[in-house]
């Protein structure tokens, strides 16, 4: 298992090292001076110019240019916001949380909904429920999330005034930042109105987490159903059956541990269509997250805020694809048997 993962964070550091290699070139691509990209500051001094060069190696050669860039970026060093002249690294750190939060908050939606749903639809001897089930997976993953996301704001927002939709939380609470996300803040607060507030927040999620939801839902309905059927069909459960233990037990201790395997998987798999339709109900909602923040930077041309919003999805990207990929594995008795088998 150790070689296991000494690979996977080879693979981890391999594909950064290629994605930081991509972004180099990319900054020089950008029609501006090539130290107003790697700092933002659109006007620097004499002294601002040479400690550019300094941190950047741009007097070096090519190859000590891109050490010193990955050094200066995974070092902390974004530069500043061209707009707002503010650190890109402390505009990172306000926007991030918002954006993990979200993503946690739709994830447990998700596999909270779909895994029973998709549970029923592989063990209902009802054809009408397993295909009413299946029908509503297909409608739902077929949806586009623009048009979902609009959607739900004008009826539930606009037309019904149930829930809010923009923003985090409502302007009239104030609410210090402790873990940067907002339903823990709210709660931890010192305030008589925290619980108010708690409220408030989860109200405010609501409609953009649906709309997040909707996707990783019907994949996980899909992959569970499709994973129970197999798992149902196996001879140990029918062993099971025979020594007369309760459909309930069964598919609680035997069935659904096995069936949740590959859902796992299908989570890595589709991390890279999820993060960008995170993106599109960010700036829907006017999420306050790293997603609304890019999109706004690219709209500007604010060259740091477009490296370092780029550099740091694609990290979380490839990081938890690993990660999940690990999780795969030490999860899979088949995959351990594989990976000891190769060793």
């Amino acid at each position: 298992m150790a070689k296991y993962l000494l690979r996977r964070l080879n693979l981890f550091l391999a594909t950064s090292a290629v994605l930081m290699l991509v972004l180099f070139f990319a900054t020089r691509m950008f029609p501006v001076d090539l130290g107003v990209a790697l700092t933002g500051i659109e006007h620097p001094s004499a002294g601002q110019e040479q400690q550019t060069i300094r941190d950047f190696a741009l007097d070096d050669s090519g190859f000590s240019q891109y050490i010193a860039y990955l050094q200066q970026r995974l070092g902390g060093n974004m530069g500043i916001s061209m707009t707002s002249q503010q650190s890109v690294a402390g505009e990172l750190a306000e926007v991030l949380p918002a954006s993990l939060e979200l993503v946690l908050f739709t994830s447990m939606m998700a596999l909270i909904l779909g895994i029973p749903i998709g549970v029923l639809a592989a063990l209902s001897k009802n054809k009408l429920t397993q295909q009413a089930i299946m029908a509503l997976t297909l409608t739902g993953y077929s949806i586009p999330v623009f048009w979902l996301g609009l959607s739900l704001s004008l009826w539930f927002g606009v037309k019904l005034g149930w829930l809010p939709i923009s923003g985090q939380l409502n302007l009239l609470y104030e609410i210090p930042k402790v873990t940067g996300f907002m339903l823990i803040d709210t709660l931890l607060a010192d305030s008589p109105y925290s619980l108010s507030a708690f409220k408030d927040a989860l109200l405010h999620i609501i409609l953009p987490a649906t709309t997040l939801a909707v996707f990783p839902f019907t994949v996980v309905v899909r992959i569970t159903r499709a994973a129970m059927v197999n798992v149902m069909n196996q001879t140990y459960v029918r062993a099971a059956e025979a020594r007369g233990l309760s459909t309930s037990l069964i598919v609680l201790r035997h069935a659904l541990p096995n069936a949740l395997i590959p859902v796992l998987k299908s989570m890595g798999l589709m991390l890279g269509a999820f993060t960008s339709y995170a993106i599109v109900v960010e700036v829907i909602f006017s999420w306050p997250g790293i997603g609304a923040w890019l999109v706004q930077g690219i709209y500007q041309r604010d060259y740091t805020v477009i490296q370092s919003g780029i550099m740091v999805v694609a990290l979380l990207i490839i990081f938890m694809s690993i990660l999940i990929d690990v999780l795969h594995t030490a999860t899979n008795p088949l995959s351990r048997k594989e990976l000891y088998a190769t060793n």
